[in-house]
């Protein structure tokens, strides 16, 4: 009984894809593209200290980001802690994955 209400309760939301042909049927793709993340993220946090659970955490997500935005990881990776150094800090978010562009 409490799943049939559940679904009532939110009828709208669940047959929204119905009235919109851009709106999937199902999140499972970027279910799966997230879940290494999330585990990643979950896992890291045992690796010793609170710490170093969150840089680890934070490389995993550089990692799985760069992945997803089309990146080999080590190019990424290699390209990013050569340009450190010498980038201005203003300018960081260039690094980041989604705005990163391999060396020409």
């Amino acid at each position: 009984m409490k799943a049939i209400d559940y679904s009532l309760n939110r009828w709208t939301q669940l047959t929204r894809f119905v009235d919109d042909a851009d709106v999937p049927i199902s999140n499972n793709w970027v279910e799966n593209h997230i879940r290494p993340i999330a585990l990643g993220r979950a896992n890291w946090l045992f690796a010793g200290s609170l710490r170093a659970g969150k840089r680890a955490a934070a490389v995993m997500s550089l990692l799985h980001s760069a992945r997803i935005n089309g990146h080999d990881p080590y190019a990424y990776f290699k390209d990013v802690l050569e340009r450190l150094p010498t980038h201005p800090a203003s300018r960081i978010d260039e690094l980041l994955p989604h705005r990163w562009a391999p060396p020409s």
